[in-house]
């Protein structure tokens, strides 16, 4: 797993630039906030069209302005994890992983449900409902939620942000996890270097 990443979008009076190729583990887009690093996420997710660029992951061709190549987001196989989690709150834990889990076709699914469930260790949060959880517990579901579209990769935009100490050491391990037993490759976006020096297995400056 690759991700060719070349693109550029102007975003108001500033400008977001971003050229960069990375192998498989966690890529971390790293600077200050408001330097474009979620912008790019969602290029690379389809919710956002760069003025010119492209963008390929697996060697698979997700977006090209030259050929005007542009994938939509529901067939780019991509599982999105936000800062604050974006759970749905009128549904109960099971049924938001469900949601999850519905939106992958059949074929493409590589984890079962009671295998995310044990893997993240949610089992007694399923008849919860999101406002009754943590901030680590509804990470942990949002991470769940993710994994269960059958994601080729994972975006991650700053998701330990809102945690406390403690909460930011649980899904610290939880995304190390991912990047080391699922071997699931990861672009995620932070601000925090102790953090990205942690994690991150390939750092790329943004903003700096």
């Amino acid at each position: 797993m690759s991700f060719e990443i070349d693109v550029t979008r102007q975003l108001g009076d500033a400008a977001v630039r971003l050229s960069l190729r990375a192998d498989a583990g966690l890529t971390a887009l790293f600077g200050p906030s408001g330097a474009g690093k979620t912008s790019v996420l969602n290029m690379v997710a389809g919710l956002l069209r760069p003025d010119a660029g492209r963008i390929v992951v697996d060697g698979e061709l997700l977006f090209d302005s030259a050929t005007r190549v542009d994938l939509p987001p529901e067939r780019r196989r991509i599982g999105y994890v936000f800062q604050d989690g974006r759970l749905f709150p009128h549904k109960r834990v099971r049924a938001n992983l469900v949601y999850g889990e519905r939106l992958a076709a059949p074929e493409h699914r590589w984890i079962g449900f009671d295998d995310v469930v044990a893997f993240l260790g949610i089992g007694h949060l399923l008849d919860r409902w999101p406002r009754t959880l943590s901030g680590g517990e509804a990470q942990r579901v949002a991470i769940g939620r993710a994994l269960l579209s059958a994601p080729r990769f994972l975006l991650m935009d700053e998701p330990l942000s809102s945690l406390d100490a403690a909460r930011r050491e649980e899904i610290m391990s939880v995304i190390e996890r991912v990047r080391d037993e699922l071997r699931l490759p990861i672009l995620y976006v932070s601000h925090d270097r102790a953090e990205v020096d942690r994690l991150a297995t390939t750092i790329v400056p943004i903003g700096l």
